[in-house]
């Protein structure tokens, strides 16, 4: 009963307001970094060469540097040359960064699965090469990488958790504090796990929705 109390009486509490923070890292940086996915896909499927290599290059190293590492640049070295970043504009940066290189690769496997023949129909009907990518290719694409992008959702929702390591207090920094602080690590990251499976099981219900919105019938199978 003890351990109900604390629990109730002061790990929810301090949850909740890092839950909020959470919240306000995640949604702006799935928003931001899926758009920036988008066009980082399309670019470098339709670009030109030298700025098709350039999208390449930014893909690579936000794929290739640990998360972790990179917010460390964000907020512990930017100021070296003059930029200073709040604990949550840096751990937004991140994301977004982070979540759009990722995106990028799905929008792009997806886009060259389009038939090439579409782009000469749209040709064909009058459409320029960016209003048949635009009205035509792209929305194809989108609902392909959907699954894929949606992954990366589940994921940026996961490690969220990294923001504490740079003095943003969120979930799991929130959890740290009290578990430091009561040494009951186990009830207190225990909760914090649970919490974080109940937002994971909410966003793949909300992607499974969208997922049989955007089934055209007949040709695809809803999923039940």
């Amino acid at each position: 009963m003890e351990d109900v109390r604390y629990i109730v009486g002061e790990v929810l509490p301090a949850l909740w307001r890092g839950l909020l923070v959470s919240v306000s890292l995640i949604v702006p940086s799935l928003v931001l970094g899926l758009a920036g996915g988008i066009l980082l896909g399309t670019s470098r499927v339709y670009g030109t060469g030298w700025f098709r290599r350039l999208c390449d290059g930014i893909v690579l190293v936000f794929r290739g540097f640990p998360l972790v590492i990179q917010l460390y640049i964000w907020y512990f070295g930017l100021p070296r040359i003059g930029i200073y970043l709040s604990p949550y504009a840096a751990s937004v940066c991140g994301f977004v960064c982070c979540s759009a290189a990722y995106h990028s690769e799905y929008i792009r496997g997806a886009l060259l699965s389009i038939r090439p023949g579409q782009m000469l129909a749209g040709h064909a009907i009058g459409l320029t090469a960016f209003q048949t990518i635009r009205h035509v290719i792209l929305p194809q694409a989108v609902r392909r990488a959907l699954p894929g992008c949606g992954n990366e959702i589940i994921y940026l929702v996961k490690y969220s958790s990294l923001a504490y390591m740079i003095t943003c207090i969120e979930l799991t920094g929130e959890g740290k504090i009290l578990a430091s602080a009561s040494f009951k690590y186990v009830e207190v990251f225990l909760t914090v796990g649970i919490v974080y499976l109940l937002l994971v099981t909410l966003v793949s219900r909300a992607l499974e929705v969208l997922e049989n919105h955007l089934v055209i019938p007949g040709f695809e199978r809803y999923r039940t």
